[in-house]
């Protein structure tokens, strides 16, 4: 594990930050500059266990994580125990290509979970951005995690490669597509999904004015969170397609954990009659 940790003095200027209550931030520095955090951004760890390090009652840890999960400063898959960081490689990026080189062992550490595919779609991209000689040490173990990329390369050479579009004939699904899928609760529909998440991409990416890795991050974030849900978790879940084309990641949170009736509305609460009660 990386014993030293960059912090930019300008966090204290970022708006998701600051907005949090102290409680967030907290756990946010906590988790930023925990012991176990890897080279990567992300780390095997439980709330439970996060909370019991810092002595916190597990519900108040998880409210303060929470914040920073909404906020999309932090990711998490709780069945896979997977705690990581989207931005961390922005402020500590690696001094040298034997850096990268050794990111396999690091990558070993991390849960199999739709996140990890992400971040190795991450790593992948912020290396391509670097110099050549940081591109060519990234270690195989991390495009053995994007299988489908090369395949995508070849099939579209005049595509943007991080704006994926939906294949014609056979599909191929983008690593970055996969990650979705393996966050969203059910399982239906895959090349319509498939479509409606390219879509989706482009107007994250529009609306927000982030880049292709930013509007993934917004799109896989909502979808752990609605898996968690009541509605997520619930019969009448909509397809992934539907909730893509809908634009539910901009949904208000709280409405995904109402009752709901036959028909997917919110059920009405049971009025108390009076003539109802026995004498």
């Amino acid at each position: 594990m990386a014993r030293y940790r960059k912090i930019d003095t300008r966090i204290w200027n970022d708006a998701k930050f600051t907005a949090m209550s102290d409680s967030g931030k907290l756990v946010f520095l906590f988790l930023l500059t925990h012991p176990h955090m890897t080279s990567l951004g992300a780390m095997r760890a439980t709330l439970p266990g996060l909370a019991s390090e810092l002595g916190w009652q597990p519900k108040a840890f998880a409210e303060a994580f929470r914040e920073a999960l909404r906020k999309g400063l932090v990711e998490h898959d709780s069945d896979a125990c997977f705690v990581g960081l989207p931005k961390f490689l922005k402020y500590n990026g690696p001094e040298s290509p034997n850096v990268v080189k050794s990111w396999a062992d690091a990558l070993d550490l991390i849960p199999e979970c739709g996140l990890k595919a992400l971040l190795a779609e991450r790593v992948k991209g912020f290396v391509e951005g670097l110099s050549k000689g940081f591109a060519e040490a990234l270690p195989e173990a991390f495009r053995k995690t994007m299988p489908n990329q090369e395949q995508e390369q070849e099939q579209e050479p005049e595509q943007e490669q991080d704006t994926p579009k939906a294949p014609k004939g056979a599909c191929v699904y983008p690593s970055g597509f996969e990650a979705f899928w393996a966050l969203y609760p059910k399982k239906l529909g895959k090349d319509k999904a498939l479509k409606a998440w390219v879509s989706a991409g482009k107007r994250v990416k529009a609306d927000r004015g982030l880049d292709t890795l930013g509007a993934m991050d917004v799109l896989n974030e909502a979808a752990a969170e609605f898996a968690k849900s009541e509605m997520g978790r619930g019969d009448y879940c909509p397809h992934p397609a539907t909730w893509l084309n809908g634009g539910r990641w901009n949904d208000d949170r709280a409405e995904w954990n109402r009752v709901r009736d036959a028909s997917g509305k919110p059920s009405k609460p049971e009025l108390f009659r009076f003539d109802e009660v026995s004498p």
